[in-house]
């Protein structure tokens, strides 16, 4: 057999012989592999590559063997089908020549420079400006505390921290990583938590060990401890960061000094926000495709780092009222200050990406163009930072203190990099002259070689009387004198002649091939000096990586603040009042997006909503269309807002900071994983229950709407007395519902208001007025809606007639029952005296063992025991 297999590799050529041997170091990885001007594919690979790129597919000869599949595309055009590739969950190895071309058939070096993935990339076209390209680590044996780990290497951003599976799955959603690693003996484990909705990679098991994490980052960081990072006490998180450096490693990645710190994810510090609330407040994302998202409002900033950073600030709100307050002064103060804010404005926007250009170079990957960016980013980051000083406003000079004027990098760019260089360091016409005698003189020669060239041909005619004569130059021969035949006879034997053509004669001298070898060497030199050059600055700008990342986080901040103060300005909104009390009280609220989205002429009509200790649940009812949605997401919303540290819409607000949002809104199922639109919606809810919390503001919009209505109210009615009831946490609510019957529950629950959301009807018509005040609706005017989407008018008529009857029906067969209290007492009691028949059914249940389908129809019983219970 072994046999067998060496004479089957003997028959291979030697090039692919190479792209075997290099194509077993990356398994898994498509390599990209450069033969002269093209990146070629082979095999499988090759039709990986036209079935994602249409590439069309050839044969190559094989040696003696059979042909094999080959697609390429010109190496030019690798920003091209690279991003195709890698958005495809490909991890892609580009193979490139180490060597110039050899002579004969002797086979050039290649090696791989770079295997990129969808979590590890330095290129343009393959990152989104506005967003980070995480790559996330996860450590899974602690199954109570999972460790994680985020790094974005196109801007050095190293994150870590550990936790439940609940708050891992948390920060995945809201830090949305590009790429996930894991230990591959947790393929099973990150499947059920993840599915196939991120690409991923396994490793290795002694990748994932305490030993390998601490001595990795230690490496690193060259430090002994990590106590100076706040990690210390986060063994799964610095096991999955000691992962990170690992891949990192192997996807051959070694240049990572712009990589200076690694933080701790403070939990404490932010808000939480699940991916319900995320989804259903459209803070990134709107959920319809001609919608509008929140961040598409707030984002005014005029710098990438500053758009990244406003989109962590959406998703991490803070808790600490001290440092919301900070931020709310900073946009406050730019607020009052136009004069200074429109001077930062005008800088900011001709700084570009200081972060990701920072980190190329770092990585050294930086071209004489970008370097360029960079300078020019740098001096419009010193008169920001004299704006600030000269402001003479103390949170202002703070900020400058903070900026690093790098003087001396920008004066070292200035000096020895052209003005307007090319993008590739070999393409000559790169350092300025005067910074080396050596490349000058190289120069003088390559530059000066026309008129040398001028000077032999002249002298030529001259001795020959060949007047026609003239110098010319081909890849083949080189330079070369060229005679008509009518003048050959002339030539001097001393000439070699190289080529006949129909009209002339082609010759080459000693003298010329003597010149000849000098100006192709002079050229050579020019590209050697000049990246010798170029290498050696970047080199020398590698050692304002902290500062230059300093600047890029200052900059962001400033950014952020001032989009915050642009869109005060222009959309109206006032400054919050944050506290620790338990209170929210908004004046005048309007909703952010709706209401800068409406139609030419029309207004939003602003409410006031008070949420206190007193009035912890207000029940809103009021017509399909009345409002009721946009008025429970606005109050979030603004919520959310002021803990971000931005001004709000309204005339007047008042937080008591808010820990946790909640939001249960809309109905709608998830056919992929067998669950009904009343199963989402009892998911979501079983979400808010379990994680509840004293300072938490919870937004329900219909809920048991998607089963039966006697279930349905028994089910909406026994959770607004739990959140009234419950013995630790009262969380302020708001909660819109059809179910009028609930209204009767404000007699038997103190801390729950009914309010309702006004409409007129004139002549059987609705005329909404979109007001909220205190009462309640008995009336969902959902004919007139329906009327208005243009249901035949036969059907509204006849369901005019039936309406009536059917209420009075529903009201005898749907009464509610008295809310018994829940003291904490009850609460805690494990053991009733006398056990019901819903506790007997639900001691039965194996949850383990149920399919969805079951669950669902095992949730209708138990709802209907309830209701015979009550």
């Amino acid at each position: 057999m072994a046999g067998k297999k060496q004479k089957k590799q003997s028959k291979e050529t030697p090039l692919m012989q190479q792209y075997h041997r290099i194509k077993a170091q990356y398994p898994g990885a498509l390599l990209l592999f450069r033969v002269g001007d093209f990146y070629e594919t082979f095999e499988e690979d090759a039709h990986t590559l036209h079935k994602i790129t249409e590439i069309k597919l050839t044969k190559r000869s094989n040696g003696a063997a059979a042909a094999v599949a080959l697609a390429g595309f010109p190496h030019h055009a690798l920003d091209i089908y690279l991003p195709k590739l890698v958005r495809a969950g490909l991890r892609v190895a580009i193979a490139d020549q180490t060597e110039p071309p050899k002579k004969g058939k002797e086979i050039v070096n290649r090696e791989v420079s770079e295997l990129v993935t969808p979590g590890i990339t330095y290129h343009d076209e393959l990152l989104l400006k506005k967003q980070n390209n995480y790559l996330a680590s996860i450590h899974f044996e602690k199954r109570d505390q999972l460790g994680i780990a985020l790094i974005d290497i196109s801007t050095g951003e190293f994150l870590t921290t550990q936790g439940s599976p609940e708050h891992i799955t948390k920060l995945i959603t809201n830090f949305r990583p590009a790429e996930i690693i894991f230990n591959k003996k947790e393929a099973n484990t990150f499947n059920q938590l993840f599915k196939d909705q991120y690409h991923h990679y396994m490793l290795e098991d002694w990748v994932y060990t305490t030993a390998y994490g601490y001595k990795r980052l230690n490496e690193h960081f060259n430090t002994k401890t990590l106590k100076g990072f706040g990690i210390e006490k986060l063994p799964n998180g610095i096991i999955a960061a000691g992962a990170i450096l690992r891949y990192l490693e192997e996807t051959e990645h070694h240049h990572l000094q712009h990589i200076t710190n690694i933080s701790r994810i403070e939990e404490e510090k932010y808000m939480w926000l699940d991916k319900f609330t995320i989804r259903n407040l459209e803070l990134l994302q709107p959920q319809q495709e001609e919608g509008v998202s929140l961040i598409q409002i707030l984002d005014k900033t005029v710098t990438p780092m500053g758009a990244r950073r406003l989109k962590k600030w959406i998703l991490l709100p803070l808790k600490e009222v001290n440092t919301i307050n900070k931020r709310i002064e900073m946009v406050d103060i730019l607020l009052k200050h136009p004069t200074i804010t429109t001077q930062i404005h005008h800088h900011l926007k001709q700084i570009g990406d200081l972060e990701r250009l920072i980190s190329k170079v770092a990585s050294k990957r930086i071209n004489p163009r970008e370097l360029q960016t960079l300078k020019k980013a740098l001096e419009h980051t010193q008169p920001i930072q004299k704006l600030l000083k000269e402001s003479k406003l103390d949170p202002l000079v703070q900020l400058q203190k903070q900026l690093h004027p790098c003087q001396y990098i920008i004066e070292k760019i200035t000096s020895i990099l052209q003005e307007n260089p090319p993008i590739q360091s070999n393409q000559g016409g790169l350092i300025q002259p005067g910074i080396s005698t050596s490349l000058d003189k190289w120069r003088k020669i390559a530059f000066q070689s026309n008129l040398y060239l001028q000077q032999i041909q002249q002298e030529e005619r001259q001795k020959t009387g060949i007047s026609s004569l003239k110098i010319g130059y081909n890849k083949i021969f080189g330079y070369y004198l060229e005679v008509t035949h009518t003048h050959k006879n002339k030539v001097p034997p001393t000439w070699i002649r190289k080529q006949t053509l129909v009209n002339a004669e082609r010759y080459i001298t000693e003298k010329l091939k003597e010149y000849e070898e000098k100006i192709l060497q002079a050229q050579e030199q020019i590209n050697i000096e000049e990246q010798q050059i170029y290498q050696q600055l970047v080199e020398n700008t590698t050692h304002f990586v902290p500062q230059i990342q300093q600047n890029a986080k200052i900059l962001s901040y400033i950014d952020c603040y001032h989009s915050f103060a642009q869109i005060a300005r222009e959309y109206k909104y006032i400054r919050p009042k944050i506290n620790e009390d338990h209170t929210i009280d908004i004046q005048a609220g309007r909703h952010p997006v709706i209401e800068r989205t409406l139609p030419i002429g029309q207004t939003y009509t602003p409410n006031h909503t008070l949420l206190s200790e007193k009035e912890q649940i207000l029940l809103i009812t009021g017509p399909n269309m009345a409002g009721k949605s946009a008025l429970l997401r606005q109050v979030a919303l603004i919520v959310l807002m002021a803990q971000v540290g931005s001004f709000v819409p309204a005339t007047q607000a008042t937080i008591g900071i808010v820990d946790k949002i909640f939001t249960r809104v809309g109905a709608s199922d998830n056919i992929a994983r067998q669950e009904s639109t009343f199963m989402v919606e009892m998911n979501e809810m079983a979400s808010i229950l379990n994680n509840l919390s004293k300072r938490s503001l919870i937004i329900v919009d219909e809920i048991g709407r998607g089963t039966g209505t006697a279930d349905g109210l028994a089910i909406a009615q026994s959770i607004i007395t739990y959140l009234h009831n419950h013995p630790k946490y009262q969380p302020k609510t708001l909660f819109a519902t059809h179910y009028h019957q609930l209204n009767t529950l404000e007699k038997q629950l103190p801390k729950m208001k009914n309010y309702k959301v006004t409409v007129r009807e004139i002549d059987n018509q609705i005329h909404f007025l979109h007001k909220l005040e205190q009462g309640s609706s008995q009336n969902s005017f959902g004919i007139q809606v329906a009327q208005m989407a243009g249901i035949p008018l036969p059907i509204i008529k006849n369901a005019l007639r039936l309406i009536t009857p059917l209420q009075k029906s529903q009201e005898k067969k749907f009464p509610l029952f008295p809310s018994p209290s829940i003291t904490k007492k009850q609460h805690n009691t494990t053991q009733p005296q006398i056990e019901s028949p819903l506790i007997t059914t639900l001691k039965k249940v194996d949850i383990n063992t149920l399919s969805p389908i079951e669950a669902l129809l095992k949730l209708q019983e138990l709802c209907k025991l309830l209701t015979k219970e009550q």
